[in-house]
């Protein structure tokens, strides 16, 4: 099943993968491991990303949602996130090379134009709630049977 999802992100996931594997050579210095057949790097970044096979989780994992901090360990977390970004590599196979545009993109958005930001903030309402965030987080726990991170802010 593995070797099936390498040949996928390679061929059908091929754009994202790309991009993923440029991200990797720059970051050839860090920690690097295999999660369910992805490539999983830990990186000097507040943010963490997913691109085809290449996962990408931050050293700092707590930057972006502080108010986990007083629920779980950085371990515990840190793994949630992984679960998370895990599933934006299943998104990968579903939409394959429309990836970039139906998912990535309006991840990104939600993620950092600041008037979604600053409405995040004002109205309490969790940045995994977005249908990319909350569907990788269901197909990230579905297929690793690991938790992800939840709804909450």
């Amino acid at each position: 099943m593995r070797l099936l999802y390498v040949i996928l992100q390679c061929t059908w996931g091929l754009p994202q993968t790309l991009v993923g594997f440029i991200y990797f050579i720059v970051n050839v210095g860090c920690k690097h491991y295999i999660y369910h057949g992805s490539v999983v790097t830990i990186w000097h970044s507040k943010s963490s990303l997913s691109l085809g096979l290449f996962v990408f989780v931050s050293d700092d994992p707590f930057c972006y949602y502080p108010s986990h901090m007083e629920h779980y360990s950085e371990e515990e977390f840190s793994r949630m996130l992984l679960v998370h970004e895990y599933g934006h590599t299943i998104q990968s196979l579903i939409f394959g090379p429309t990836y970039l545009l139906f998912v990535g993109i309006p991840s990104i958005a939600w993620s950092f134009i600041p008037a979604f930001v600053k409405m995040r903030e004002l109205e309490q309402v969790s940045y995994f709630s977005a249908y990319p965030e909350r569907w990788a987080n269901q197909l990230g726990e579905y297929v690793t049977g690991d938790k992800s991170i939840g709804v909450p802010v």
